[in-house]
């Protein structure tokens, strides 16, 4: 545990930052889930808009990096393209 008060409130601040995005990051782990488990490609097509709307609202709060978001929107764009 931290000694330095100023080291204490970070700690504080950090865990408070933590609970208030963990649902967000819980409500992004979802849609990619549900844009994993389409069945068609038309299907996956929706849920990938729906994704990516989620992912640039994560990115808005500041729980996501946007690099980190473009790479998650890039990856899943790829595999969508890979369906059949």
């Amino acid at each position: 545990m931290a000694n330095i008060k100023s080291a204490k409130k970070r700690a504080e601040i950090a865990e408070r930052n933590a609970i208030r995005n963990a649902p967000v990051k819980k409500s992004v782990k979802t849609i990619v889930r549900k844009f994993n488990e389409a069945d068609t490609k038309e299907n996956a097509a929706v849920a990938l808009k729906e994704t990516i709307i989620t992912i640039d609202k994560a990115v808005a709060k500041g729980v996501l990096h946007k690099n980190a978001a473009a790479r998650k929107k890039s990856r899943l764009a790829k595999r969508l393209n890979k369906m059949a």
